[in-house]
């Protein structure tokens, strides 16, 4: 059950089911297994929550790095990364996710790598480094054919593209 309605062509932030991002957020509680955390991270930033978000995200990455997998961690660490971004701490941001994107691909996780390239080019997007973007978009998409992806996340992809050509093609206009 996907909470997420679709993507905003001009922030490329996701637009989600608030009521329904809500009830789940009090369905989960206070658990603190792995999974239910990043849930609760991602539901958090999602409704606008960022400093629950980040304190959550920051427990999320303790125990991933306590008791989950290397793939927890880097997964963990991504949606740090994107609480970090909203919070409009680009910077950070960047150099969380190049660490991810790079262990990802070192290890050859490929699904893993598109979905930290993926972020890391939002975080770019936001930023106003629209060719960063772009190049991280592309990168992403590559990977996600490489990997198999499903289509929704080929046509998230192609948005972001689509997006940061836009927004460069508009600031060239402008300068």
């Amino acid at each position: 059950m996907s909470y997420i309605l679709g993507y905003d062509p001009d922030t490329l932030r996701e637009q989600v089911d608030l009521r329904r991002c809500k009830d789940r957020l009090d369905e989960l509680g206070d658990q603190r297994s792995l999974p239910a955390l990043l849930e609760r991270v991602w539901l958090l930033k999602v409704l606008g929550k960022l400093e629950d978000a980040l304190v959550v995200s920051e427990q999320a990455v303790r125990v991933a790095r306590m008791a989950g997998t290397r793939k927890d961690l880097l997964r963990a660490r991504v949606l740090h990364a994107t609480v970090q971004q909203f919070r409009g701490a680009y910077a950070a941001a960047v150099h969380e996710l190049n660490m991810c994107t790079e262990e990802a691909e070192g290890q050859g996780w490929t699904a893993l790598a598109a979905f930290a390239c993926q972020h890391r080019g939002k975080v770019h997007y936001d930023a106003g480094d629209y060719g960063a973007a772009r190049a991280d978009f592309k990168r992403a998409l590559f990977l996600r054919q490489e990997s198999g992806a499903p289509e929704d996340q080929l046509e998230s992809t192609l948005l972001a593209i689509e997006a940061a050509d836009r927004r460069r093609h508009a600031a060239s206009v402008a300068s």
